[in-house]
């Protein structure tokens, strides 16, 4: 393939729309996106009755393109305000027409009007999991937190939030695609817990190329439009940082208070405080911190190693007048059980101890 922009461009600027103009003059294509074998963009449409009559022109997008060579052609359609327009992902490799079709909700479309936080019908409690920075575990955190709360009796659900980089349908073993039933999401239950994640309204690996106000859309949508059902407490796995997505939880949703993880070292520590911060700007309570990966134990030995440090999270906590609600060790299983969808959680030995303890911690607390 040795199409460049420019000849994409010129492409789209053949293709007319409503009013007279076309793609390019009307200002109309964002987040073009071009590799050897494929090309995706966003159509994003000044409102949602416009997104609805540019089907035709995303088609003739899809075929010109592939005309020149792209085998794959991913085409997204939105609207900066309205109802939830058209999204669709278009494929020269052609559509899958078999069993686990997403359902036909639309989800990126841009956030609706909301005057302030909206509870979830059923839901208890929502906790937001963060972190300040990525690689410190607060995805397989979350994960088996859900099934160590689910195990000890409580009605869990999991809400992934980490729109960028989806991991809880791998973790928790499901492939299954939620279907929808009038106008809500029916999410999907594995290992005791309800989960609902982007990852599985797309093909994995796909990658999802929207700006802020898409993903506080889809954010909004994922809370609002699951039917979430009677839940104790919800799980909220969030990326790392300090971005769009935290601050539209906590203005979107009742958040009960956040829980932030972090490994020892003073590297994750900078940035955990960093997202202490964020949450406290937001007046989110914070339950408490994790240390995650606090120690290893040599499965041959039984030496134990402190490989990123040890104790540097409880200081932080003792610090700043904040709970510490446990460490979890550094193991070999964990990493197993999420790869495989069966967490460590669900079994017996000290890896899912722990995390059973820290399960226990948010129950007494009533925090779970």
């Amino acid at each position: 393939m040795t199409a460049n922009r420019d000849r994409v461009m010129q492409e789209l600027s053949a293709i007319p729309v409503p009013g007279g103009s076309n793609l390019v003059d009307a200002d109309l294509v964002r987040a073009l996106t071009i590799t050897d074998d494929e090309v995706s963009f966003v159509i994003e449409a000044p409102d949602a009755v416009l997104a609805r009559a540019l089907d035709s022109a995303s088609k003739d997008a899809e075929a010109r393109l592939r005309a020149l060579g792209f085998s794959r052609v991913r085409i997204v359609t939105t609207a900066q305000a309205g109802r939830a327009p058209q999204v669709t992902a278009r494929s020269g490799q052609g559509a899958d027409p078999g069993a686990g079709a997403p359902p036909s909700l639309k989800l990126g479309r841009h956030p609706t009007p909301q005057a302030g936080p909206e509870a979830i019908p059923g839901v208890d409690r929502i906790l937001a999991i963060g972190s300040g920075k990525g690689g410190v575990g607060k995805s397989t955190l979350t994960t088996n937190l859900a099934v160590a709360l689910a195990r000890a009796g409580r009605r869990v659900g999991v809400l992934d939030a980490d729109i960028y980089g989806p991991s809880q349908p791998r973790m928790l073993g499901v492939t299954d695609r939620p279907r929808s039933e009038n106008d809500r999401i029916i999410p999907i239950r594995a290992h005791g817990v309800t989960m609902m994640s982007l990852g599985l309204m797309m093909k994995e690996g796909e990658a999802v190329v929207w700006r802020g106000p898409m993903l506080m859309g889809a954010l909004q949508q994922m809370l609002n439009q699951v039917e979430w059902g009677e839940l104790d407490a919800l799980l909220v796995d969030l990326p790392p940082g300090t971005g769009d997505v935290q601050l539209s939880l906590c203005q979107k949703a009742p958040v009960t208070g956040a829980i932030i993880v972090s490994t020892p070292q003073d590297v994750a520590l900078i940035d955990a405080r960093r997202a202490i911060d964020m949450f406290d700007k937001l007046k989110t309570p914070i339950l408490g911190l994790v240390e995650n990966m606090s120690s290893y134990v040599c499965p041959n030995c039984g030496h134990e190693a402190h490989l990123f440090g040890h104790g540097g999270v409880a200081a932080e906590a003792q610090a700043r007048g904040l709970p510490f609600l446990g460490s979890v060790p550094l193991d070999l299983s964990v990493r197993l059980g999420g790869d495989s969808g069966q967490p460590v959680a669900l079994g017996q030995g000290p890896i899912a101890d722990a995390y059973a303890d820290l399960a226990q911690r948010l129950v007494r607390g009533g925090m779970a």
